[in-house]
């Protein structure tokens, strides 16, 4: 059949209702792929200024038909176009016969990594489904009118894309299929047998090839002309042969030249590859034996065997004017204090002496350390360090040592290191100490800390022409080189030349579980592997991580590109616990980190960013930065963090230096100019009242052979163990927690006036739960629903454990679903530690789906615990605390008696304070702001 363009594939609800909104009128309808139900459809029509969305379910034949009520027959149809036909009817059964085709917008070619590919605006055509589960792949059903052969070819295609290994070659093949190959078969039949379309499917398929092949050949023939045996005075010189004139054109009838010329090539590459290391070798010979040398035995040096960490000692304030010195031993557990000069320390105090460690905000290089001196006293110090990057190396020390003394069977704590490269399609350096030590610019590890091995590892790559298992052990020889451990490999996932790896230290390798890995490809048409998204998900203990690498679309241009395919990649990876497939990939993970080359740009003249650069105001440049501006407007990574930029741009440098950047670039059709730009970007979003602190954020100085600087960040993240019970079980009926809600109010950005209820799901129950219909709901404000639900409609849910200690690590997840289309309106998470209590307690979240910011919700509820389950202990992260204000304190002044130290405590800097307003104006008729 042909292309319907009321047929928007997998555009969301959302999507859908502005679509409609836009066009206006009454009867104006599309079709786009349920949210809900795999190979099903969902028909939405306007009318009266609300949109009405019925399910279109395929049966166990694959007939299509618009659900209905229990009781009313049901028409089927063999196809869209025909049950579409039939309801632009009357007295069909819907609000209105369906009258105006909303039409879907064509979508534009992806380029390659640097925007340069000029295949033009080509693209796979999107096709109608015939019927039903997974009808709506991209391949599509042939159009009508094609021929019996074209139909056999089209199949063929069809059954080969998902098993072939070259499956994404195949979006050129199967636009020459649907557009083209009607051409060649009408000039074959005319006695013509060039088949001049399919050899410019060719061409175009392979122009990347060209380029590839152009710089692998010169590369080549500069080595071998190294080994080349020295020409004499007297012999006549050899033949330059430029690489563009290595064979004649073909002559006039034969095959396409671009295709000659290629095939040449492919030759000459296979010729000097396969003569090269006979070359070498004799050249070799020749000169040890002119020479009369002989060849060394090289053996492998030994791997460095584990060090302990040295004392590391800090210079510091102590008061307004006294100056110190802080010896941190880590091995022996203990911080020495000694006056300037003096030889021997003044005090020194154990590790399970040290009750807290507070930093404060407003001096970024302020300390104050507060330890256990006397029985029932405790006394405090503050030391101002030379900068903060000291004092953050003091902390992270301090943290280590209380880690390392624990004694705990199970971490509390780990430190994971993200890094994200865009290797240019060239190999790296000898050495990556600089990228994996997080040293170079920026916020960077202190020298003392900088060799600390972190638990886990997680490194993204894109234009990575390494093979994979080749990368894999170059990654861990470097780490076993720099951290004398023998990480051990938890998942490795490639799509083309993007690829992320997970390391992790060999005794942790028991507390991974549940790993998953997916792929999204974001390229031409959705279906080319040159750009999109490769992802890892895992358990560690009872905390989960979620970690994604992408590559976006290149160009100033492609910022909506960008957006589309950050929420393609969103919408499209699969990973994290099969049972919250439902919920946004952002609320599905602990802690997800995103990260690779996003290519955002610059918005300014390149000139004026050079002159930025040079006077390193990097400010001026992030207000203009394309990703920053397009956060701000909450097109993407909604609530998601990042660490404060201080290090210039990472892209796009000269190769072999780091002194200029080279933004023009000439090409056919002119010079192209590519901004220096942030264009590689780690960011992270946690659930909430979890604890993750980002301790550095910076790009390398030191490798320089990709155009792109390798970025860095670490972080300190709160994890939990499998949680088991102090208390044996009793002969007796045990007592119960519970989760009460008193009350819900919920708008959402939408034209339905769907009934809807809430699905609530959560680790700590034993299987989801759901509410009963809404009790209110109005849409005074066009576009908004609101709705609102009683205690008497919301379940009380009984976790299968009731200590206090579990549950303040747990979280809600709560989904809006319509009681129609079982379709999602939102999703968001309610952290339950601040919840527990005998009194309820008021929250409010914003609502997430699809990577799109849908409403807000608020309510009250309690988390009520038994009274013998209330014991819980402090957390390793919890002892160090972060303080706004700077009170001066007096000088060794003794403090009221241990322990509580919990009025110190702040919120840290890196967590999202809770939400105090909704972004959207129209949000506020929670409050009556009309």
């Amino acid at each position: 059949m042909a292309a319907a363009s009321w047929y928007h594939r997998d555009i969301s609800r959302v999507v859908a209702e502005e679509l409609l909104a836009k066009a206006g009128r009454d009867g104006c309808f599309l079709v786009r792929d349920s949210e809900s139900v795999s190979g099903a459809y969902a028909l939405c029509l306007l009318f009266q200024r609300h949109v009405h969305t019925y399910r279109i379910l395929p049966d166990d034949e694959g007939l299509l038909s618009v659900q209905t009520i229990q009781g009313i027959q049901a028409k089927c149809f063999r196809n869209l176009p025909d049950l579409i036909g039939a309801y632009q009817q009357p007295n069909n059964g819907l609000v209105t016969p369906l009258l105006y085709p909303v039409h879907r917008a064509r979508q534009a070619a992806d380029e390659d990594s640097d925007g340069e590919d000029g295949r033009g605006g080509r693209h796979v055509a999107s096709t109608v489904p015939a019927g039903g589960a997974g009808a709506g792949a991209w391949l599509g059903a042939p159009v009508a009118g094609r021929t019996h052969i074209s139909q056999q070819l089209h199949q063929r295609l069809q059954e080969q894309v998902h098993s072939s290994p070259a499956s994404d070659f195949m979006g050129f093949m199967a636009e020459y299929l649907n557009h083209h190959l009607q051409l060649d078969l009408e000039a074959l039949r005319h006695g013509h047998p060039q088949l001049r379309h399919l050899s410019t499917a060719l061409v175009t398929a392979c122009r990347a090839l060209h380029r590839r092949i152009d710089f692998t050949l010169a590369g080549l023939e500069t080595l071998a002309r190294v080994f080349d045996p020295p020409v004499s005075p007297r012999s006549p010189a050899r033949e330059q042969v430029s690489p563009g004139h290595r064979s004649p054109r073909p002559p006039a009838g034969a095959s396409d030249p671009d295709l000659e010329l290629l095939l040449n090539k492919i030759s000459t590459v296979n010729h000097l590859l396969s003569s090269l290391e006979k070359k070498v070798l004799k050249s070799l010979q020749e000169t040890v034996s002119r020479h009369n040398l002989a060849l060394p035995s090289v053996a492998a040096a030994p791997p460095p065997a584990a060090k302990p960490l040295a004392v590391q000692s800090f210079e510091v304030k102590v008061g307004k004017s006294q100056r110190a010195a802080l010896m941190v031993d880590v091995e022996s557990g203990t911080v020495a204090i000694s006056k300037r000069g003096s030889g021997s320390p003044e005090e020194t105090i154990p590790q399970d002496k040290i009750l807290q460690l507070i930093k404060y905000q407003s001096v970024q290089s302020k300390v104050r350390l507060v330890y256990d001196r006397e029985p029932q006293r405790n006394l405090s110090k503050d030391f101002i360090f030379p900068s903060a990057r000291k004092r953050e190396a003091f902390c992270q020390l301090l943290q280590l040592m209380k880690i390392q003394h624990s004694n705990l069977d199970e971490p509390d704590l780990i430190s994971v290191y993200v890094g994200t490269w865009n290797m240019g399609s060239t190999p790296p350096p000898r050495s990556l100490a600089s990228w994996l030590t997080s040293r170079g610019l920026g916020r960077t590890q202190d020298e003392t800390t900088a060799c600390i091995p972190h638990d886990i590892y997680v490194i993204g790559t894109q234009e990575n022409s390494l093979g994979d298992r080749e990368w894999v052990e170059f990654l861990r020889a470097s780490l076993k080189t720099l951290m004398a451990i023998d990480y051990r490999v938890v998942a490795l996932q490639c799509l083309w030349s993007i690829k992320i790896v997970v390391l992790v230290k060999p005794e942790h390798e028991r507390r991974i579980s549940h790993v998953h890995t997916s792929s999204v490809k974001t390229g031409i048409a959705n279906t080319l592997g040159n750009k999109g998204a490769v992802g890892v998900s895992f358990l560690f203990n009872g905390t989960s991580f979620g970690f994604v690498n992408c590559h976006l679309a290149s160009g100033s241009e492609k910022t909506h590109r960008r957006n589309q395919n950050y929420s393609d990649i969103l919408r499209s990876l699969v990973l994290g616990d099969k049972r919250l497939g439902a919920f946004d990939l952002t609320l599905r993970f602990t802690h997800l980190f995103w990260f690779g080359d996003l290519n955002y740009r610059l918005d300014m003249d390149v000139q004026d960013i050079l002159v930025h650069i040079t006077k390193k105001e990097f400010e001026a440049l992030l207000a203009v930065d394309q990703l920053n501006l397009e956060r701000e407007k909450n097109k993407v990574f909604l609530r998601f963090s990042e660490g404060d930029i201080s290090f210039p741009p990472t892209y796009r440098y000269e190769r072999g230096s780091r002194d200029s950047y080279m933004w023009q670039k000439f090409k056919p059709t002119g010079m192209r100019i590519n901004v220096p730009s942030w264009c590689d970007r780690i960011l992270w979003k946690s659930h909430p009242e979890t604890h993750v602190v980002c301790n550095s954020y910076g790009c390398t100085d030191d490798i320089v052979t990709s155009d792109h600087s390798p970025v860095f960040a670490t972080f300190e993240v709160g994890v939990t163990s499998q949680f088991v019970p102090k208390k044996a079980p009793g002969s007796g009926p045990e007592p119960l927690a519970c989760i009460e809600w008193e009350s819900i109010e919920v708008i959402v950005k939408t034209a339905s006036r769907s009934k809807c209820y809430i699905e609530f799901h959560s680790y700590c129950l034993e299987e989801a739960q759901r509410s009963g219909e809404n009790t209110s709901q109005s849409c005074d404000v066009p576009g908004f629903l609101k709705l609102g639900w009683s205690a008497k409609h919301l379940p009380v849910l009984n976790p299968i454990l009731p200590d206090l200690e579990y549950l303040g690590d747990q979280h809600l997840l709560l989904s809006i679903k319509g009681v129609e289309s079982c379709e999602s309106y939102g999703e968001c998470c309610i952290a339950m530690r601040s919840m527990i209590s005998s009194m309820a307690q008021q929250f409010e979240t914003f609502l997430f789906h699809r990577g799109e910011e849908t409403g807000s919700m608020r309510g009250w509820m309690k988390v009520r615990v038994p009274k013998d389950r209330r014991s819980t202990r402090e957390r390793l992260y919890e002892w160090i605390s972060f303080e706004e204000e700077d009170a001066e304190p007096v000088a060794d002044a003794l403090t009221c008696p241990k322990p509580p130290l919990q009025h110190l405590r702040s919120r840290p800097h890196s967590l999202p304070e809770p939400a105090s307003g909704y972004t959207n104006p129209a949000y506020f008729i929670f409050e009556g702001v009309p």
